[in-house]
């Protein structure tokens, strides 16, 4: 494994190699759901000024392999969230991206369930700690 420099603000980072779907391990050309569902974050980032800050990263694997079309949102010095069992299409994409926006305008990164798209709700997994730091 290597490390690569990534985004210092806010960024979503999806894990390339997930599953399709719990069922499938890929489409049928054979792309992963990862992939599939970088692409449509890409496009819906694209799609809306709101979400161009936003840096879409990939990594292959993030050890959610019970969940599928899984993702990291994060930001510097903020609570990170691990999401997953998305579909990857345009829907989840913009709520991932709402989502993520909110947590970029958050202080710590909690973001007031009221403003939760409801296409991340229920698709929470973790919470992480920023680095040097746990909530109280």
């Amino acid at each position: 494994m290597t490390l690569a420099p990534a985004s210092s603000g806010a960024s979503v980072v999806v894990c390339s190699t997930c599953r399709l779907s719990a069922d499938r391990r890929e489409d049928d050309d054979g792309q992963r759901g990862g992939a599939r569902l970088a692409q449509a974050l890409r496009e819906a980032r694209g799609a809306s000024e709101r979400y161009a800050d936003i840096a879409i990263e990939e990594m292959p694997c993030l050890f959610a392999c019970q969940r599928h079309c899984t993702v990291h949102v994060r930001g510097p010095g903020k609570i990170g969230y691990v999401l997953g069992d998305f579909t990857p299409d345009s829907e989840s994409a913009e709520a991932i991206l709402e989502y993520t926006a909110h947590h970029a305008e958050s202080e710590h990164g909690k973001v007031a369930y009221a403003n939760w798209p409801a296409g991340v709700k229920g698709h929470f997994i973790v919470r992480v700690p920023p680095e040097g730091k746990v909530a109280t």
